[in-house]
């Protein structure tokens, strides 16, 4: 996968949009099919970053492509505690356009409706979650020496607190006077620090053009063209005076705002303009909702080529001055010259090269709990699967059915009593499709399902009136739909106990050739990364065979999901140190394993800590691709691993996936009977992509 970049502003007014403008121009020149994403915009209006990125660089993809929400959506998801929703829903946009382009540059929010704190986590999480390096923009403008370090030092740190990976960093409009003391400071750090470049203030581009003021105020072009309004407005200027004294306020490329029928400005500035004697005016701003008297036009039109603008707007001259003031300078498409001093500016003070040659060479190995999830059901929605939930009755299962069938993840089949599901359905207010319901007590196949049974069990004193009446159990009845391929694996446990669910997978579906077991794995979702932690849920006292058993067995999970395995034999000591009946058992086993699939990356015996932490391996004088960098973990017993996985689960945050059931000819999964709705969708997506490989393992 490419890596790409997430332009975010430190705070309002850090002058991202020519960052943004910079780094597309060199993606582009590199031969590259870039993107452009914004993960929130306004609904009232087409975002102007993106349609500036879209129309210079003709961009090959609509406007509804390029976010991933708007604000008033976004809003409604976080009032509702629901801010988990809203990022899922911005990846799934973002990764929609990313399979369509080379690189993606994305464009951080503007910092200007909510808290500044608020609105950088949220930036940083949405870095985070896109998997994109960051590149902060640090305003630099009307900040002393001092001020910049320490507001550039500060940013940098709450980012790396947060977790990012940081490409670079960028301080934009830094004063003349204190601009090569700045370059300076951070020029001095490079060696230990990220690159940070210094821009220098353009006025240029610090100031707004005509046509930004036009689109801010909603404003009408009156008189003069579209070419009019790339002038920049350095100042601006109410006249509400006789005509010589207004004369005497004007300074070069001001904007003159006065009332609509007030002829005798209008003119005065149209004959100032044309004179050598008088500063050059930007524009004109009439208000008042009154436009020139057509007599007055008449004589404009009669000078020749208009001079310059005049707008139009509805509002008073106070109002409207005051809205001028706040209007903040923005790049747009029509504009080559404040499109040319930005990009020049800033190719002339950031080694985009560099940049680029980083992008190119660094990768990001961060997965964060949502992009897993997120994969997981991509994975399963590819080739779907039919997925039978013997707990039909259950809320949680209703409302992950919804979920799992209007995104399309599987082909579902809930058991229980058709009336009572359908009447809780009805009164949840749900509404899944492609959804079907099945009693086994009243179904036709159950006869059939029950002589399978009885002949698979028989040997165990079975008689066929017990098989039939073992088949009204909704676990028994769910596996044999595995079993007879009328569904391609099965998700329980909300609210049976693990040996329910299991058991009749164990005496109907049974082993895959060559395993000797079947065993369990929980796929640990850290902040950064996922961990694979097996065995957790099923065998309690595993010996050394069955330890290598669940450490191969775990190690080709982990990779089905995408996690490189380095297997961890874990003990409470490390290498030779320890001795004793536990350690040795853990020693044969990493043995075996070494003998069973050589090409397995595996260490063993080995502490937790040396297995994760690259710091205590090399105390430890551990070396080799596993100590310090695990990502598979062999617990030497049940009490240690189910222990472990709810340490970590609650200490450390962590999205507990699982138990995953490997081993087993057809996947049957199980579920904690606490579990959530969100562990019911990742489970089921598992299980259909077990299904997918053929098997219920790796």
């Amino acid at each position: 996968m490419t890596q790409n970049i997430y332009i975010t502003g430190a705070e309002q007014g850090s002058g991202k949009s020519v960052v943004v403008l910079a780094m597309m121009e060199t993606l582009s020149g590199h031969g590259s099919r870039p993107g452009f994403f914004r993960p929130i915009v306004h609904p009232d209006a087409r975002d102007p970053l993106i349609h500036l990125v879209a129309a210079r660089y003709r961009l090959d993809c609509d406007y509804e492509d390029m976010y991933g929400c708007t604000s008033d959506i976004a809003r409604e998801l976080i009032a509702g505690d629901r801010y988990d929703e809203l990022l899922k829903r911005i990846l799934g946009r973002y990764r929609e356009l990313q399979v369509r382009c080379d690189r993606v540059l994305c464009a951080g929010t503007s910092y200007r409706n909510a808290h500044t704190t608020l609105e950088f986590d949220f930036n940083a999480d949405i870095a985070n979650n896109l998997g994109c390096f960051i590149l902060p923009v640090v305003p630099g403008g009307g900040r002393s020496q001092a001020d910049i370090q320490d507001a550039t030092g500060a940013f940098l740190t709450s980012l790396r607190e947060r977790g990012c990976d940081i490409l670079a960093a960028i301080v934009n409009g830094v004063a003349t006077d204190c601009f090569d003391a700045v370059k300076a400071h951070f020029d001095a750090r490079l060696a230990v620090e990220v690159p940070v470049y210094v821009v220098p203030d353009n006025p240029t581009l610090s100031k707004p053009t005509l046509g930004n003021i036009a689109a801010d105020l909603h404003a009408e072009l009156l008189y003069g063209d579209v070419t009019h309004l790339n002038r920049t407005v350095q100042h601006y200027k109410i006249a509400a005076m006789h005509i010589p004294d207004f004369l005497d306020y004007l300074e070069d490329d001001c904007l003159i705002i006065t009332p609509g029928d007030r002829a005798d400005i209008i003119l005065a500035s149209v004959m100032a303009h044309r004179s050598t004697a008088y500063p050059r005016i930007a524009g004109l701003l009439l208000t008042g909702n009154q436009k020139p008297a057509p007599q007055l036009l008449r004589l404009l039109d009669g000078l020749g080529e208009p001079p310059f603008g005049v707008l139009g707007v509805a509002g008073d001259t106070f109002t409207t001055a005051m809205a001028v003031s706040r209007v903040s300078a923005a790049l747009t498409p029509e504009n080559e010259h404040m499109i040319a001093a930005a990009l020049g500016t800033v190719e002339a003070n950031v080694d985009l090269d560099a940049l680029e040659q980083s992008l190119a060479t660094r990768h990001s190995t961060r997965v964060t709990p949502l992009m897993f999830e997120y994969e997981l059901v991509q994975r399963a929605r590819r080739v779907k699967q039919h997925i039978v939930l013997p707990e039909g009755n259950d809320e949680r299962i209703l409302r992950a059915a919804e979920i799992l069938s209007l995104r399309g993840v599987a082909k579902l089949t809930l058991l229980g009593n058709v009336d009572e599901i359908r009447q809780k359905i009805d009164s949840m207010g749900l509404h899944p499709v492609d959804v079907d319901i099945v009693d086994p007590q009243q179904s036709a196949w159950r006869q059939a399902f029950a002589d399978t049974y009885f002949e698979l069990r028989k040997h165990k004193g079975i008689s066929p009136a017990m098989a039939f009446d073992t088949l009204a159990d909704v676990s028994y009845f769910g596996t044999l739909m595995v079993y007879a391929g009328k569904a391609d694996g099965m998700v329980s446990g909300a609210t049976h106990t693990t040996q329910h669910t299991i058991r009749p997978a164990f005496e109907v579906i049974k082993t895959r050739p060559g395993t000797a077991i079947v065993s369990s794995v929980f796929l640990m979702c850290l902040a950064d990364r996922v961990l694979v932690y097996g065995d957790c849920a099923v065998n309690p006292e595993p010996d050394a065979q069955q330890l290598a058993d669940i450490a191969v067995a775990s190690a080709d999970t982990a990779q089905m999901f995408g996690v490189e395995p380095r297997i961890a034999m874990l003990s409470y000591s490390t290498g030779t140190s320890g001795k004793g009946q536990a350690v040795d058992k853990v020693r044969a086993a990493t043995e075996l394993v070494r003998s069973l699939r050589p090409a397995l990356k595996i260490s063993g015996p080995i502490q937790y800590d040396a297995a994760v932490d690259v710091s205590v391996a090399r105390t430890k004088r551990l070396d080799g691709d596993v100590a310090g960098s695990a990502t598979v973990f062999v617990f030497p017993d049940l009490n240690t691993g189910n222990n472990t996985y709810k340490a970590v689960q609650r200490s450390a945050g962590a999205v507990a996936i699982g138990p995953v059931l490997q081993g087993l000819n057809k996947p049957v999964n199980d579920l904690s009977r606490g579990c959530t709705v969100t562990d019911i969708v990742n489970t089921v997506a598992i299980t259909a992509i077990q299904a997918q490989t053929g098997t219920g393992a790796a």
